[in-house]
């Protein structure tokens, strides 16, 4: 089956599947960064953020589970340890060490565009060589980029929130 996959593909599979490897590795981190953060932050609109967060964090392991299903059917390994995932990572990991709700904020939206720069450079790689793989790097990019704007208006709306109380 994996044969199959691979023969469409016009380009390096191996260096597409460290790609897509590392992309995971974004996702899980992706995901453990907003769950934790949804269980430690503290601050005005917490309760806002917490569901915010929330949310992120499931639809980051959507698509970690669309990455490794791609990787199988493209005859991979996806990497297999959590160890892995910092060794690999493109976007680096924040733990939210000052859980304050605008230092959580930053540090989403921070990892959220570092997501939507890696998503837009593996949709440049495979839009002409691997249509398959593009439509999934599609989805995934889409629901980032409104991570990001979702990060965004939340932060704005603390900042106004804040501002009137000065």
């Amino acid at each position: 089956m994996a044969e199959i996959g691979r023969s469409i593909v016009k380009m390096d599979v191996d260096e597409l599947l460290n790609l897509l490897n590392k992309a995971l590795a974004d996702e899980w981190l992706a995901y453990y960064q907003y769950w934790i953060g949804a269980k430690v932050v503290k601050g005005p609109m917490k309760d806002a953020v917490i569901g915010e967060l929330d949310l992120h964090a499931t639809e980051e392991l959507t698509h970690a589970q669309l990455l490794v299903t791609r990787i199988i059917q493209l005859g991979g390994t996806p990497i297999l340890t959590p160890a892995e995932w910092l060794n690999m990572t493109n976007c680096g990991y924040d733990a939210p060490t000052d859980p304050y709700v605008e230092e959580v904020l930053n540090q989403n939206i921070k990892g959220e565009q570092c997501a939507i720069r890696t998503y837009s450079s593996l949709m440049d790689i495979t839009r002409e060589g691997d249509p398959v793989t593009y439509d999934i790097i599609l989805r995934i990019i889409t629901d980032e980029v409104e991570h990001e704007e979702d990060l965004v208006a939340l932060k704005e709306d603390l900042d106004l929130m804040l501002a009137r109380r000065r």
